[in-house]
């Protein structure tokens, strides 16, 4: 709303409102309001969860190794997220951009799916929350529609990088005159790294291409569902889905911007998106909402994020990475991600599978994986056998989150790399 006001401001030839053109400008911007409005509408939703007891199921002392009790902390704090991210997209972001359109709709669609789980669980005392059918059912609905638009609207294009040409040991890039509408990603460490998911379908003659966007399509609700579930599995700990993700948005504000600007998509050898500078903005204001909630988040937690925060910012991730082309990146820049999610796949099918033949066997002494390293050989069911017990000793959960931030920098820094790394 502000870039149109001052792009009106420009045209009287106001001093100082052409800034709000430059998107560096506005990124910084977002950053920096995000941070605001976490900060102090934080503190005021914090003391109104608390007034209306509107907290976490308490877990036992005796539980945890180091006698941490969570009693009393408020949930549902994803609202303060959402809020974070909305106001400074909404006001800094150009509004008629259809990739900050489908950004938008992303974090309202999960941000309310969320919310729904988190009431079932406070107000109605149901721990399992939302059945678990009807939140695939709204994740899938919601790849679809990502899918679907990015397929249909006319303004998702790219210009893709169709020549290489030696001149002495020069090396000259030429991007397309004219943008194409294909379903192209990116193939991370492979030189000529553009990848046609029509080529998947290519039997199917003049039809390969219509098919190979179904494929997209098919391929974005499973990006969407398995990191929205992915991000939901890794906020256990206080600090560690926030933090995370934190690393994992500034990863992708690097691809977004390398993306939207045309010298740079030529030097790198990538495809260039129009119009994906606006992403830049709102993955900004993910940044900053992040960081803005981890003031509050970190250990000892004084608020959770619940379901409306881990599902919305896995949800995000996900379609942004889709937009801009990267989604085959997502297993390295979402590797703890995948890593918490594999290991509950794991423990649930070993311990099936030990059913079958009467055994009572697991893998790890407990799932997601942080809990692994928190869980005290003594808390064991010792009519159980475990096939990984180290550690044997425990580590302190602040630890544990400060190791998964770590992994994922250099995770999201091999990410970046692969932008010259083929």
């Amino acid at each position: 709303m502000l870039y149109y006001l001052f792009q009106w401001l420009d045209k009287l030839d106001i001093p100082g409102a052409g800034v709000f053109a430059y998107v560096s400008f506005r990124a910084l911007a977002a950053t920096v309001l995000a941070l605001l409005v976490s900060s102090i509408f934080g503190a005021k939703f914090i003391k109104l969860l608390k007034r209306k007891q509107i907290v976490e199921t308490p877990r036992s002392a005796d539980i945890d190794p180091f006698g941490i009790d969570k009693k009393d902390v408020p949930s549902m704090g994803g609202v303060i997220i959402i809020t974070a991210i909305l106001i400074p997209a909404l006001l800094l972001g150009r509004l008629d951009n259809i990739y900050l359109q489908l950004m938008l709709l992303t974090t309202v669609w999960l941000g309310v799916l969320g919310f729904a789980d988190d009431y079932i669980k406070i107000f109605k005392k149901d721990k399992q929350g939302l059945h678990g059918r009807i939140k695939i059912i709204g994740q899938v609905g919601l790849g679809l529609i990502v899918g679907l638009i990015l397929y249909l609207s006319p303004n998702v294009v790219i210009r893709q990088n169709v020549e290489v040409s030696r001149s002495g040991q020069e090396i000259q890039v030429i991007h397309e005159e004219h943008t194409i509408k294909t379903p192209q990603t990116t193939i991370p460490f492979v030189k000529s790294n553009n990848f046609d998911y029509a080529y998947l379908v290519a039997f199917m003659g003049k039809h390969a291409q219509t098919a190979g966007w179904i494929v997209f399509v098919i391929v974005t609700i499973l990006v969407v569902t398995a990191v929205s579930n992915g991000a939901n599995l890794n906020d256990g700990m206080d600090g560690m889905a926030a933090g995370n993700s934190a690393v994992i948005g500034a990863g992708l504000a690097v691809l977004a911007y390398v993306s939207s600007h045309a010298e740079f998509a030529r030097y790198l050898n990538i495809m260039f998106i129009p119009g994906s500078e606006e992403l830049v903005i709102f993955i900004c204001a993910f940044i900053g909402a992040m960081i803005g909630f981890l003031w509050y988040n970190a250990y000892p937690a004084q608020v959770f994020m619940g379901d409306t925060g881990s599902l919305t910012i896995g949800g995000i991730i996900a379609v942004f990475a889709i937009i801009i082309r990267k989604e085959l990146l997502i297993p390295i820049l979402c590797g703890v991600f995948l890593i918490e999610s594999l290991s509950v796949i794991l423990q649930v099918s070993y311990f099936k599978r030990g059913k079958k033949r009467g055994i009572k066997q697991r893998l790890f002494k407990r799932t997601p994986i942080h809990d692994h390293f928190r869980t005290q050989l003594s808390q064991l069911d010792p009519a159980c056998t475990y096939r990984f017990v180290k550690p044997n000793q425990v580590f302190h959960e602040s630890k544990i989150t400060v190791r998964f931030w770590i992994i994922t920098i250099l995770l999201v820094a091999i990410a970046i790399a692969t932008l010259k790394i083929r």
